[in-house]
């Protein structure tokens, strides 16, 4: 793997780094250009900003790059510093040089986002390579994966894709993790017209807006919230708290679930906080006042297990009370490292559960775990995996890389994946029945998903416990 850098080559207006107070009509895009000469070096500014802030308040805390107030305090990098930021940020997997067919990706692999997703992915993509080069490449040429940490942030999403594309020059985008890079990225994909096979981004309307160029094989958030739904009816309880992240994945999805439960006759209480959060001890016990007889957690990443580790030492953990833990509890040795106190806790996995593993699924699973030495393959590795297949598997059959033909190409692909036989049903050529939501344009509509839950302190594999025709073991109640 080489480390690409990402910072442009034109001249610095500055050889170190300075504090600046922030005027009207500044716009970081706008200091990025002035003081580093790159409009898209602006997520620098806003790392080392929030990294000065962390030592000295007097420094601004930057929570949305897009809104930056007059008066403000924050830290322009030097070029060098900048540099150093990309450089952490990008990396080629695959063949470099020319006479390579560049396809961009994007991950999570550093806070605030999901480190445990993006890791997973990032396995999951040189795998994906791996297996394409192998087989002769992408029209008769080897596959440049240019890979680009987003920090689960939005505003990186933006920057991450303009960067692919502008720069890079790749001629489609796969993965991500978080829905709310998934949100900004699309609009990018849309703008540039560069097709993009999302992996782990539920947000529907990521789908539903009905860009071309806009696909994804992960399940659709408000389709995941009947399922938790259905589960949470067959524990036999009616007071739920949902702790959920405040994103646009996390608020949705938490609204999605409340609507699924109350139609069925249960109440929801949502509490909410930002990806990334520390210290939940406030909520707790705001939590704990509700009396819920059960917990649904929709924080993702590390922040999930924050959470559930506190949650279990204030004595509302899956030992005392029914608690559906975030889906990285699938990462067992992550998992018990950080939520030592997790046993009994349920999870979602999305994907074919292991009874139903195809041959490529069986395949791929012992790759990853002899890639990685963790126990299982996650869904998201899944997603990631199959979304870069598919990108080079319609590459191949476009016969070009045109984007039309390879959008043409995805919208009537069949491909036999990890997760089963991926099809993207409606699009152009067919379009959404009148009587279908729009959030089933360009989706996988087929996705299996089941619940699990560790049933012994420790244990490397959870059982399933619902549904009925697929699980391995009763669920067991604290």
């Amino acid at each position: 793997m080489v480390a690409v850098p990402i910072v442009s080559a034109a001249p610095a207006q500055q050889s170190g780094g300075q504090d600046y107070i922030v005027v009207a009509d500044d716009w970081l895009s706008k200091l990025a250009d002035k003081f580093l000469g790159d409009i898209f070096a602006y997520p620098a500014i806003t790392y080392y900003t929030n990294q000065k802030n962390a030592e000295d308040p007097s420094y601004a805390k930057i929570t949305n790059s897009d809104l930056i107030e007059i008066g403000w305090k924050i830290y322009i990098p030097s070029a060098e510093e900048a540099q150093a930021y990309f450089d952490r940020q990008v990396a080629k997997v695959g063949a470099t040089g020319s006479g390579t067919i560049k396809i961009g990706a994007l991950a999570p692999l550093s806070a605030p986002g999901s480190v445990t997703g993006g890791t997973a992915m990032k396995a999951a993509f040189e795998i994906a390579v791996e297996e394409i080069n192998a087989a002769g490449g992408v029209l008769g040429k080897p596959v440049e994966l240019v890979l680009v940490d987003t920090e689960g942030l939005p505003e990186r999403g933006t920057a991450a894709m303009e960067r692919l594309i502008s720069q890079e020059k790749v001629v489609g985008v796969v993965g991500e993790y978080h829905s709310a890079v998934g949100l900004t990225a699309k609009e990018v994909a849309h703008k540039d017209h560069v097709p993009t096979v999302f992996a782990e981004t539920w947000n529907d309307n990521i789908t539903a807006v009905q860009y071309p160029e806009v696909f994804r094989v992960a399940p659709l958030s408000s389709e995941v919230a009947s399922l938790d739904a259905k589960f949470i009816q067959s524990l036999g309880v009616k007071n739920v708290v949902i702790m959920t992240e405040n994103t646009g994945y996390g608020i949705p999805a938490a609204k999605d679930t409340t609507d699924r439960l109350a139609e069925l006759g249960i109440k929801a209480t949502t509490f909410s906080a930002d990806i990334g959060t520390q210290d939940f001890s406030g909520i707790i016990e705001r939590i704990k006042a509700a009396n819920p007889e059960l917990i649904l957690v929709l924080l993702t990443g590390e922040t999930s297990y924050n959470f559930e580790q506190q949650a279990a030492e204030a004595g509302i953990g899956p030992q005392d009370l029914p608690m559906i833990c975030n889906q990285v509890a699938d990462d067992a040795e992550a998992f018990w490292t950080n939520v030592p106190d997790g046993n009994l806790c349920f999870y979602r996995k999305v994907g074919l559960p292991p009874a139903l593993y195809t041959d490529r699924t069986k395949a791929f699973v012992e790759k990853y775990k002899a890639k990685t030495g963790r126990a299982t393959a996650e869904s998201y590795a899944m997603e990631a995996y199959d979304s870069l297949h598919i990108m080079a598997k319609a590459i191949n059959e476009a016969g070009s890389t045109d984007p039309d033909a390879i959008i043409s190409a995805l919208e009537n692909i069949t491909y036999d994946g990890a997760l089963g036989t991926i099809t993207f049903p409606f699009g152009t050529h067919n379009p959404v029945p009148a009587d279908r939501e729009a959030k089933w344009w360009h989706q996988f509509p087929d996705f299996a998903a089941v619940f699990m839950q560790y049933q012994e302190e420790g244990a490397r594999t959870a059982e399933v416990v619902f549904p009925d025709n697929l699980k391995t073991a009763d669920p067991i109640l604290p």
